[in-house]
C-alpha cells in the first residue's frame, strides 16, 4: 500500500479515485444477462429456476426439492455443533435487543380545532431473504436479515440460498434459520431467485420487497425489479476506514484493514491517519500479518487495487475526507473517538476506540451489519426495523373543521388549476347538515 500525504497530486487523484468509486451495476453486458434470466422466471416459472439451477450451480434439482422441508431443517439442526448452536442464540439475543429499541410508534396528534393527523406503522407482509450459499456460509447474515423483519412482525419471512454441491442448503445457514423461527426456505439463489421473488412461480409465491447480500448479479436483478418490488441497498464491496492519530496500535489497524479485505478482491480497506510514523508501521505489520491469513490472495488482490494510505496534516482534514468518503465502515482509533464520531456525518457505522474491530459489527454486536457501501451512507442507513414496515398517514376532520379551512383549500386549488378539488369541498359546505336520510323524498 502506497502512502500518500494529503495536499500531494497524487494524493488528490487517488481520493477522487476512492470517492468515485463504483459497483459494476453500470455494467451493460451483466445487464442484458440479468434482464434474460429474470425474464426466463417471469415466464416460465419453476421450470426457469430448475434450469438456472443445474446451469449455474451445477445441480440437478425437482419441482418438489425446491422447497426445504421442515424435517430436514430439524435434522440438520439437531446435526449441528452444540457450541455453535449456543453463539448463534446469544447472536441472535443481542440483535434483537437493539432491534426493539428500533421499533417505532404510532402517533396522532389532536389540537382541538376539530382535527386529527397522525402516522400508523405496519409490518410488511412479505419479505423474501437471499442469502448466499454453496461454497459460502453466511450465518450471521441470515440473522442480521431475519430478526429485524421478525422483531416488525413481517407476516411472512422467506428465505432463498443457494444449494452446495450435494444438493443441500449449507447447515450452518438451516441452522440460524431454526434459531430465529423461519419456516419457509427455497433452494434457490442468485439472479433467478430474486426473479422468483420479485415475480412468483407455481412454488414460491412472490413477496413485498426483497433483502439480503449476494453478488453482481444479485444486486442487478435487485436493480431491475425495483418497482415491482420494494429493496433493500444495492450493496457493493465491502469497505472499512480507518481513522487515526499517533495514538493508534498498529497491529491493531493493520488486523482491520485486511479482516474487510478478505471479503473480495474488490473490497476497499482505507487508512486515514494524522501520523506518518503509524504509516510506515501499518505497511509493515501488513506484509507480517497477510502471511499468515488463508485467504491472503484475495486480500492481497484488494490492498494492491483498492487499498489506500493517507496522511492529513490533522484531525479535522482527516475528518473531513471521511465525510467525503463516506464509508461503510469507520473505526475510530484516536485519543478521544466520541468527540471525533461527533463529527462524521456520512458513515454507516462507527466503531469507537481500540476494542471496538469492525468485525464484533459483522457478528454480535446487535446492530445489522447490512450497510450503505459505494459513498451512498451520504444518504442510506443501515438495515433496521423499519425497513421491514411501513406508514400510513391518518387525517381526520369534522364538518366545522372542514368549513373552517374551507376557502384556503379552495384557493389552493384553484391556483392550481384544479376545480374537480374544489368542487370536492363546496360541495360539502353547500349540502352541509343535510344527511342521506333527509334528502329522501317523504
Amino acid at each position: 500500500m502506497e502512502i500518500l500525504k494529503l495536499g500531494d497530486p497524487s494524493a488528490s487523484k487517488e481520493i477522487e479515485r476512492i470517492i468515485e468509486r463504483r459497483s459494476l451495476l453500470g455494467d451493460k453486458r451483466i445487464e442484458r444477462k440479468v434482464r434474460k434470466i429474470l425474464e426466463g422466471v417471469r415466464r416460465y416459472g419453476d421450470e426457469a429456476l430448475l434450469k438456472y439451477t443445474r446451469k449455474f450451480d451445477k445441480i440437478k434439482l425437482r419441482r418438489e426439492q425446491l422447497r426445504v422441508s421442515q424435517v430436514q431443517v430439524e435434522n440438520v439442526y439437531r446435526s449441528v455443533d452444540g457450541d455453535f448452536l449456543k453463539v448463534l442464540q446469544e447472536a441472535k439475543k443481542k440483535i434483537t435487543r437493539f432491534a426493539q429499541r428500533q421499533q417505532p410508534d404510532s402517533w396522532q396528534l389532536t389540537p382541538g380545532d376539530g382535527t386529527v393527523v397522525g402516522q400508523r406503522y405496519q409490518p410488511l407482509d412479505s419479505v423474501g431473504i437471499n442469502i448466499p450459499g454453496g461454497m459460502a456460509s453466511y450465518p450471521s447474515s441470515l440473522l442480521m436479515n431475519t430478526i429485524p423483519a421478525k422483531v416488525a412482525r413481517v407476516r411472512r419471512i422467506v428465505v432463498i440460498s443457494p444449494p452446495c454441491r450435494d444438493g443441500q442448503i449449507n447447515p450452518y445457514i438451516l441452522a440460524a434459520a431454526r434459531v430465529v423461527g423461519l419456516s419457509e426456505i427455497y433452494r434457490v439463489g442468485g439472479a433467478q431467485g430474486i426473479a422468483a421473488l420479485a415475480f412468483g412461480t407455481e412454488t414460491i409465491p412472490k413477496v413485498h420487497k426483497i433483502c439480503g447480500p449476494g453478488n453482481i448479479y444479485v444486486q442487478m436483478a435487485k436493480r431491475l425489479v425495483y418497482g415491482q418490488v420494494g429493496v433493500d441497498l444495492l450493496a457493493g464491496p465491502s469497505e472499512i476506514l480507518i481513522l487515526t492519530d499517533a495514538s493508534a496500535n498498529p497491529e491493531f489497524v493493520a488486523a482491520d484493514l485486511l479482516s474487510q479485505a478478505e471479503h473480495d478482491k474488490l473490497s476497499w480497506p482505507i487508512l486515514v491517519t494524522t501520523s506518518l510514523k503509524l504509516a510506515d508501521l501499518v505497511v509493515r505489520t501488513i506484509e507480517t500479518q497477510i502471511r499468515d491469513l488463508s485467504r491472503r490472495d484475495i486480500i492481497g488482490a484488494s490492498v494492491d487495487d483498492n487499498g489506500a494510505i493517507l496522511v492529513a496534516s490533522g484531525l479535522q482534514e482527516a475528518i473531513d475526507l471521511t465525510n467525503r468518503i463516506a464509508p461503510e465502515h469507520i473505526e475510530i482509533m484516536t485519543e478521544d473517538p466520541l468527540q471525533v464520531a461527533n463529527s462524521i456525518r456520512n458513515a454507516g457505522a462507527i466503531f469507537l476506540g481500540p476494542y471496538s474491530p469492525e468485525v464484533v459489527g459483522d457478528y454480535m454486536a446487535g446492530p445489522s451489519h447490512v450497510l450503505p457501501t459505494g459513498g451512498t451512507a451520504r444518504f442510506f442507513s443501515g438495515l433496521g426495523v423499519c425497513d421491514f414496515m411501513k406508514s400510513s398517514h391518518i387525517i381526520s376532520y369534522t364538518k366545522e373543521a372542514l368549513a373552517k379551512e374551507a376557502s384556503s383549500i379552495v384557493r389552493l386549488a384553484k391556483a392550481e388549476g384544479f376545480d374537480g378539488h374544489a368542487n370536492a369541498i363546496r360541495i360539502r359546505l353547500q349540502k352541509r347538515g343535510q344527511t342521506t336520510e333527509s334528502r329522501k323524498k317523504p
